[in-house]
């Protein structure tokens, strides 16, 4: 097969599914539509539709845009038919249903912004900062009839420092995941359409322990990691956890949606807290040692310019943050606009 005998459908909608479409059309493969969500009502009152992101890169570069509200809906499976696909490629949309990911001679493939199986769901790159995790990565895999279980094609990791926030990997995992749909693509045409895959193990190996009990191969019974979408209430911080797992917390919801707290004043008043960065203490005062020995969870302490909130083992640093109704600010600034902060306490 060749390059040119591909005709492909990309279908995606944020700015994460953009970087993959500019990588087919500048690398000259033949993207014969786009598919992406209905444009969005913004404004006041909804009144200004806003289109996608792919959708403007779509129409600026001359690529007709499908945009159906419901993805069983005949008409539109019976537009998406003329286009005589081979293969579709789906990067951040939405779950689709057999008569669609089934249609092209060569399926359909996913871009997942995680190291299948673990993450499986909306919200991978979230889910693996705020679990703490050290590295993740992209995955391409062929739709099948759940959600994020099909066959892998190809995966590339990705590290995660651990001061890294959500938008760092999730920039890096946007460029990375276009790198791996280019090469899944090669592969593809190599195969003439029909290139090696792996079924997703849902079992972990542990070669530490394996080598520890004298086994190899050693295969471990695990619970796989989910990454559900994230509301409102998922980013309520829960002060009771760890400071290391607050932090992983605040991380892993900034700059979008943003963890948050509840800040109570010393008259009982309640206010609606964001945290979009915090720092663990490496080292600490005699004060701060004396209030971690005797310290609640949900305490603020405030020593000179710095803010610190109890948690359940050690005291965390707030570093930025955002009282409901103002801009977000450095801790300092917040100090030297609000008075009696160190008699508050957080929920």
């Amino acid at each position: 097969m060749r390059k040119e005998d591909l005709r492909i459908v990309f279908m995606g909608t944020p700015e994460f599914a953009v970087e993959t479409l500019q990588a087919l059309v500048e690398n000259k493969y033949n993207v014969v539509a786009v598919v992406t969500q209905p444009d969005k009502p913004v404004g006041r009152h909804g009144s200004v539709l806003q289109p996608s992101a792919v959708k403007q890169y779509a129409l600026e570069h001359g690529l007709p845009v499908l945009q159906p509200e419901k993805m069983k809906d005949p008409t539109f499976v019976e537009q998406l038919q003329s286009y005589h696909a081979n293969l579709q490629v789906v990067v951040a949309f939405r779950m689709l249903p057999e008569i669609v990911w089934a249609m092209p001679e060569y399926g359909t493939f996913n871009v997942h912004a995680a190291l299948l199986p673990q993450y499986r769901g909306a919200a991978p790159i979230n889910w693996a900062v705020i679990n703490g995790e050290t590295e993740t990565g992209v995955t391409t895999f062929f739709l099948d009839h759940d959600i994020d279980t099909g066959r892998i094609i190809m995966k590339k990791p990705f590290a995660i420092p651990d001061d890294a926030d959500v938008e760092y990997v999730y920039d890096g995992l946007m460029r990375l995941g276009a790198e791996l749909c280019l090469e899944t693509l090669e592969a593809i045409v190599a195969a003439d359409g029909h290139p090696e895959t792996i079924a997703q193990d849902t079992q972990v190996t542990d070669p530490l322990g394996c080598a520890q009990m004298g086994q190899s191969p050693c295969v471990i019974n695990s619970q796989l990691k989910p990454a559900p979408k994230i509301f409102k209430e998922t980013c309520e911080i829960d002060w009771t956890k760890t400071a290391k797992q607050v932090y992983d917390f605040v991380r892993g919801l900034s700059p979008v949606p943003g963890a948050w707290t509840t800040l109570v004043s010393p008259d009982g008043k309640e206010t609606v807290l964001k945290i979009y960065k915090s720092r663990k203490i490496e080292t600490v005062s005699p004060s701060t040692t004396l209030l971690k020995a005797r310290g609640v969870s949900g305490d603020v302490v405030v020593e000179g310019k710095s803010l610190y909130v109890m948690a359940a083992d050690e005291l965390l640093e707030i570093v930025e943050l955002q009282l409901a109704g103002k801009k977000r600010m450095a801790a300092r600034d917040f100090l030297n606009g609000m008075k009696d902060v160190a008699l508050c306490h957080v929920k």
